[in-house]
């Protein structure tokens, strides 16, 4: 399966909240389509320009324009866990006023998909993908020593499918 995916480098915070993202139509219809089912093929943005009535350089713009303004991280396959390399979903509990610093360098390294910010004693959440299993563990290894916390890995036991597509109504 391939998708648009975004990653947050900054979790919300109770003083600093999410800002509200107002989409244009063609960029609302662009990530709604696209979630799932993106083209595999030689020219996908053209086959999406075409889908859409629009060029291809248009797609290939507001894209670009999406990713640098942080509402989406990357345009990728996203693969069933344990089919192609290693994954793990991972915790750290952070100091409120360490989560903004912690959280960059989580979401400095491109094994991380994305992280995200809960109420509990482990508040920062990310996942984590590698091509190998050793190269996973020597990512968690890296934050730790890098953040100075400890990092509570917990792997695939059993997979469950969630559907992350949701439609945008901005």
């Amino acid at each position: 399966m391939s998708s648009i995916a975004s990653k947050r480098s900054r979790p919300a915070t109770a003083s600093q909240p999410l800002r509200t993202v107002r989409l244009n139509e063609l960029e609302r219809r662009l990530l709604d389509a696209f979630q799932r089912g993106f083209p595999l093929s030689p020219t996908p943005f053209q086959e999406i320009a075409d889908r859409l009535g629009t060029s291809e350089e248009v797609v290939l713009g507001v894209l670009k324009r999406l990713q640098r303004s942080g509402i989406i991280s990357r345009i990728g396959p996203v693969f069933k866990p344990k089919r192609i390399g290693s994954s793990t979903l991972a915790a750290m509990s952070i100091p409120p006023e360490e989560l903004d610093r912690v959280a960059a360098v989580v979401s400095s390294y491109v094994e991380v998909n994305h992280n995200y910010e809960r109420e509990n004693d482990y508040n920062l959440w990310f996942v984590i993908t590698s091509p190998s299993k050793e190269r996973l563990q020597q990512v968690l290894r890296e934050l730790e020593s890098r953040t100075g916390y400890p990092i509570l890995d917990l792997p695939l036991v059993k997979q469950h499918h969630i559907d992350l597509g949701f439609p945008l109504w901005c």
